[in-house]
């Protein structure tokens, strides 16, 4: 089996993971409540220094540019949308227009 190929597949799902993961530690952040519940903060650490482990992986086999790029924004994106989902915030129609750009941004930067 060649696992070298098996990586340069996996770095794109590898970005996907560091940014659920760090959308998840930030859910979890807004949960600790300025680390008084020191165990969500805690765990919140633990997933970010785990979230930079799968960018590390996935930069192994993919450009860094384009992969801190897609981390960022789909870091964003899905604190964006968990933000306004989860713990209803507000979200105005020009942060939906962003978001919409963010989406057509990392569109072009993975096609290109």
């Amino acid at each position: 089996m060649d696992y070298a190929n098996l990586f340069d597949n996996a770095a794109l799902p590898l970005v996907l993971l560091a940014a659920a993961l760090d959308v998840t530690a930030n859910m979890l952040l807004v949960r600790s409540d300025s680390f008084r519940r020191r165990g969500l903060g805690l765990l919140a650490l633990a997933l970010v220094g785990l979230a930079f482990y799968c960018l590390s992986l996935a930069v192994c086999h993919m450009d860094l540019a384009v992969a801190y790029a897609m981390w960022g924004g789909f870091g964003v994106l899905g604190t964006s949308l968990g933000g306004w989902i989860l713990l209803r915030q507000k979200l105005r129609p020009s942060a939906f227009a962003g978001i919409f750009l963010l989406v057509c941004g990392m569109v072009l930067l993975h096609s290109s």
